[in-house]
């Protein structure tokens, strides 16, 4: 089928590609309508590697996806031939610990879209389990269901940090997963959220969702801006979310004593963090990686009409241009937050 393919590290090329796909009873065949590019795919793209996962032959890329189904294996009963969906990029094993302990996202031997050897799905249709492909609800475009992926993040960080009605939180960092933060944490009942950056156009994107104080903090002090807010208490939760090693400390410096701090960004390198002073405040500390249970709660937010992502599609190619989407993305305008190709 036509793909979009990986050869090497900055080569990319549209063209056939075999793969052998076994479809089983409870599987689906999806044909593939709309496909986001995600950071992980462009870090594929410019350095062929994320921590221990190398390209080391040709690879599909795209995780983030929606289609319609075409064909339904014989015990699949929740979906149909026509079913407008959504698919989960990640796969674990059922008979694992992680798995049977309800941590499906922390499996060892997952298999997840396009982090090598597993091939993503740029392409023109895909086989997947039925138990992880779901129905979008019909107010909700096929470009919103290629975003539930990203929205799923920003939903596990927010359960987390188990959100009160009435808290303040910060969002460091108004990339898409920061700003899916926002929604999230504003869909769990947070009455005011602080985003950081240093992108205006971000930011006026981040406050566009709600009731958000942006900070731009080459010209403000995000520290002084939460305290004079919150009568110099802190927020009740932080989410770090830009990958920025050096903003631990200041992420502490924002908490109220006995705040929450969630860590969603990854930082290339080691961060210093300041043990006596989160022990001073009692913090606690999450860490998030993917998601698990997420979809369908994420899928009836976006049904309700509570968290509208369209607005965050903000450049869509189609596939005959998916290099130079990739070519875009990996140096996008400072107002982009989510490329999509458009396959079908």
């Amino acid at each position: 089928m036509k793909a979009l393919v990986l050869e090497k590290v900055n080569q990319l090329s549209l063209r056939d590609f075999e793969i052998h796909e076994v479809m089983t009873p409870r599987d689906v065949r999806i044909t593939v309508r709309n496909v986001g590019i995600c950071g992980s795919d462009v870090h594929y793209y410019t350095h062929g590697r994320i921590g221990p996962y190398v390209v080391k032959e040709p690879m599909i890329l795209g995780h983030e996806a929606s289609g319609v189904v075409e064909e339904v294996g014989a015990e699949v009963t929740s979906l149909r031939p026509g079913d407008r969906v959504c698919m989960e990029p990640g796969i674990p094993d059922p008979r694992s610990r992680a798995s049977r302990l309800g941590m499906y996202n922390l499996d060892p031997a997952v298999r997840f879209w396009a982090t090598p050897p597993i091939h993503g799905v740029l392409r023109t249709s895909v086989v997947h389990p039925a138990d992880f492909t779901f129905k979008l609800p019909d107010n909700v475009s096929f470009a919103e269901g290629a975003m539930v992926e990203p929205l799923a993040v920003g939903m596990h960080a927010a359960s987390k940090a188990e959100i009160r009605p009435g808290d303040v939180a910060v969002v460091v960092g108004s990339g898409t997963i920061g700003l899916m933060t926002v929604l999230a944490a504003l869909g769990g009942g947070c009455s005011m959220i602080v985003v950081t950056d240093v992108s205006t156009a971000k930011l006026e994107r981040a406050a566009a969702l709600g009731s958000v104080r942006t900070v731009d903090v080459a010209k403000e002090n995000p520290v002084d801006v939460v305290m004079g807010l919150t009568g110099g208490w802190g927020a009740d939760v932080v989410f770090e979310a830009s990958g920025n090693p050096n903003v631990a400390s200041q992420c502490l410096d924002m908490l109220r004593p006995g705040g929450r701090l969630v860590y969603i960004g990854m930082p290339l390198g080691p961060v210093t963090f300041d043990i006596v002073k989160a022990q001073s405040k009692e913090i606690s500390m999450s860490t998030i990686f993917r998601y698990a249970h997420v979809y369908p709660r994420a899928l009836s937010l976006m049904g309700s009409g509570k968290v509208k992502l369209l607005p965050l599609a903000t450049e869509t190619f189609p596939f005959e241009k998916s290099i130079d989407a990739y070519v875009y993305a990996a140096k996008p305008d400072p107002g982009s937050v989510k490329v999509q190709i458009k396959v079908s």
